[in-house]
């Protein structure tokens, strides 16, 4: 399986784009930013294409074209304003669902935020709100786009060392969870088709990855 990796360059995409090139099953296709950024994922064997998510679906739907599975783990990042928020949170992931469409690729990962529900919205400080409101739109238009999708919903990231351990499920009590092992947990789910049309939330725990995924 051919995967399209958007957000590439970021923590959770570097980790994942590494753990797809040492599957014998995957492949990836790292989609980043800057040409800068190609030598990284060139080392790892990687396939790469320079789009910026501000571009028009068109062109990243020729990004997309021959993947078998796009994952979508972009993000505007903490340090910039409601403003690129909406560009990339919310308009970049509607871009990339679209173009998945466009490109005729079913299968469809979105990295999104622990808590995306109305609730979540209103509870929200008003720095956070936009984030949250980008995520809970960008999660309806993908589970209303006729795609194969499968919506992860991690707790607090940190960049501490994976256990390849987890707890997973509709709804998990609120807590951390290293990037690496959400990478490890996108792997899980491209490789068990049981978590097509599903999502959950996921946090470190003791369930090895594959049971916790297995079991939602």
């Amino acid at each position: 399986m051919k995967v399209l990796v958007v957000g590439a360059n970021g923590q959770i995409g570097k980790h994942l784009v590494s753990f797809i090139q040492n599957n014998d099953n995957l492949e990836a296709k790292a989609m980043i930013r800057k040409q800068e950024q190609v030598s990284f994922f060139e080392d790892l064997g990687a396939e790469t294409a320079v789009v910026d998510l501000e571009q028009d679906i068109e062109t990243i739907a020729k990004a997309a074209e021959g993947v078998d599975a796009v994952v979508f783990t972009a993000g505007s990042g903490p340090h910039t304003g409601p403003d690129k928020t909406i560009l990339i949170d919310l308009d970049g992931a509607v871009k990339t669902i679209e173009a998945a469409k466009f490109a005729g690729v079913k299968r469809f990962i979105m990295i999104s935020s622990f808590d995306t529900s109305r609730e979540a919205i209103l509870a929200a400080s008003s720095s956070f709100a936009p984030y949250v409101t980008a995520k809970h739109y960008a999660d309806e238009w993908l589970k209303r786009a006729d795609l194969d999708y499968t919506i992860i919903h991690p707790g607090l990231l940190t960049n501490g060392e994976g256990t390849g351990q987890v707890e997973a499920a509709y709804e998990v009590d609120r807590a951390e969870i290293p990037r690496e092992d959400v990478a490890r947990v996108i792997v899980a789910s491209l490789e068990n088709e049981a978590t097509i049309g599903k999502e959950f939330q996921v946090v470190s725990g003791t369930k090895l990855i594959k049971e916790a995924i297995t079991s939602i």
